[in-house]
């Protein structure tokens, strides 16, 4: 067992073992009275036997496909899944009905679910069938664990502000229903965007490991604390270390000596939101320095929060000092801005461009080149005077040749073919709902902060489900076509297709005919001779891997030409 699970409260100094990786996508309701349907690909067996022992391509009430163990640990498993109805990842708790905390787990899903507060990761399933309990929670794929943000340093007062106010008014509300989460850390506190958090396993983790505590609200009051020294300070608060952080040498539980306050750990700490979390903990004396009374609940901490003054968002840091270039053309025009637009964090097809220098560098500069200037056309202007009163006739250099025509030796620019619809092309989906179907138009608007975005695939090769998948433009007749050029996040592999003579979509890929193929960020497919269709396939086969292990593409902009 995790020697965290024996504690009754608050955290611990031994990390989790499990769900560091769990995160969720979108909600559903939860099924309160539970599935009984059966199985599907692996169908339970009769009361009498002992309960399935699951595992990958095990289906729970015919929908929930379990494709990923994240964790084993006394006697329960936690999994990715799939749920094939929706077509979407969720999360999974699976326990045999006879473990003795089977009944306390279900009791406190059911009991979660009905907590609708969306900082929560929501509980989306609970039931019991076939000798099985299963709990079914979101999954969010781009969320990362608290932990593994502070791996890279302590955050900044705003985003601390943002986590306490967050969770400590989400603790509020669920201690109002009666419900605590015992089990509040740096692992099931994810950060899913810029001062963004959401709180995984209410009342559910503690089920699962059978933690209890005759003060719940005291203890999730000092886990928050815990969680907002480790953000200002990347320590845990207690002697030993924790979740990839290293403890407070020597000023741990068990030692009568006072906690250090974030001040005292690292310089520069906000000092308002340093004694909130001194506060929370109280953690054997850890207000001696303050003459204000702990924290009892999150609510207290939450309202005295909100009388801190207002923390600004930090300024942005001038991190990319590069202009877009855009490499594509928008719906028959060619792109009006150049690298004077700066791109959004992601975009591609940027190309270096030499910043101005600021303040008085750049002044001086400025003034010193003007100089020069004044100075050559006055050297200049003296040299042909002097040339004509002598009689000689002025140098050749004096008279500038004509410059060449413009475009004399650049090649002709391909007129663009006005695209009349963009639509998802993916003969292989099992179901119903697309990829995002709504975000088509995305590709063809010139924008390169937008894009189209495929679903998220567990490997390589789009986890082995499909040879690929894509976006038929369709030109609202037969045209000439020669090229298209795409842009995308990451690099991706493209096939150039196009269907001649087709009157309609074809249904399957072999009703296109591949012209080209590349690999990139930034392509530009040719075909080998130019070709009459009304409809071109931009045909992904592999995608890019993103930040979170997961496989998508993402299409900002694509263009066809003559």
């Amino acid at each position: 067992m995790d020697p965290e699970d024996t504690q009754a409260a608050g955290p611990s100094a031994d990390g989790p073992t499990d769900e560091d990786t769990e995160h969720t996508e979108h909600t559903e309701g939860i099924q309160g009275t539970g599935n009984t349907d059966g199985t599907g690909a692996a169908e339970g067996p009769p009361e009498a036997s002992l309960p399935p022992e699951p595992h990958s391509g095990y289906r729970l009430a015919k929908r929930y496909r379990l494709e990923e163990c994240i964790t084993r640990l006394d006697g329960f498993s936690g999994w990715r899944a799939v749920d094939e109805k929706l077509r979407r990842a969720v999360g999974v708790h699976v326990l045999p009905v006879g473990h003795e905390r089977s009944d306390a787990v279900l009791s406190a899903a059911r009991s979660a679910a009905l907590v609708g507060d969306l900082r929560f990761v929501q509980v989306l399933d609970a039931a019991e069938e076939h000798g099985l309990v299963h709990v079914i929670h979101e999954w969010l794929p781009d969320a990362v664990p608290l932990s593994t943000v502070l791996h890279t340093g302590p955050l900044d007062p705003f985003e601390v502000y943002a986590l306490a106010s967050q969770v400590s008014q989400a603790m509020a509300a669920a201690h109002r229903k009666d419900l605590a989460h015992l089990r509040l850390t740096p692992a099931t506190v994810l950060r899913t965007g810029p001062g963004q958090f959401r709180i995984r396993g209410l009342a559910v983790d503690a089920a699962l490991r059978g933690i209890t505590s005759r003060e719940p609200r005291r203890a999730d009051t000092e886990a928050i604390g815990a969680l907002l020294y480790a953000a200002l300070t990347q320590r845990w608060p207690y002697g030993d270390g924790a979740y990839g952080l290293r403890g407070v040498a020597g000023l741990g539980k068990g030692s009568r000596d006072p906690l250090a306050t974030p001040e005292q750990v690292r310089a520069g700490v906000h000092r308002g939101l340093s004694e909130l979390a001194m506060r929370a903990l109280d953690n054997n004396g850890a207000t001696a320095a303050s003459h204000e009374l702990p924290f009892t609940t999150p609510e207290e901490l939450s309202q005295t929060l909100a009388t801190l003054p207002r923390i600004p968002p930090p300024d942005p840091t001038p991190t990319d000092l590069v202009g877009y270039q855009h490499t594509t053309y928008q719906r028959g025009t060619l792109t009006a801005h150049r690298a004077s637009a700066v791109p959004p964090a992601g975009a591609v097809g940027t190309a270096a461009v030499m910043p101005a220098l600021p303040g008085r560098t750049g002044a001086a500069l400025k003034w010193g080149v003007s100089a020069l200037l004044i100075a050559a056309l006055g050297l200049g202007s003296w040299q042909l005077a002097d040339a004509l009163l002598k009689g000689d006739a002025p140098a050749e250099a004096s008279s500038p040749a004509a410059p060449p025509a413009a475009g004399e030796d650049d090649p002709p620019v391909p007129e663009l073919v006005t695209i009349e619809d963009v639509t998802e092309f993916d003969p292989y989906a099992s179901g119903s709902g697309g990829q995002n179907p709504e975000d088509t138009p995305h590709t063809i608007d010139g924008d390169p902060a937008s894009y189209w975005q495929t679903s998220n695939y567990y490997g390589p090769s789009f986890g082995n489900l499909k040879p690929g998948l894509g976006l038929v433009l369709d030109l609202g007749e037969s045209r000439r076509v020669s090229s298209i050029t795409v842009d995308a996040i990451g690099e991706t592999t493209v096939e150039f297709r196009a269907a001649p003579g087709a009157d309609s979509v074809p249904a399957t890929i072999d009703g296109f005919t591949s012209l080209a193929e590349d690999t990139g960020d930034s392509l530009t497919l040719s075909a080998e001779t130019p070709v009459e269709t009304r409809f071109v396939l931009v045909w992904l086969t592999e995608l890019p891997q993103g930040s979170d292990g997961n496989y998508r593409g993402r299409i900002t902009n694509i263009a066809v030409a003559e």
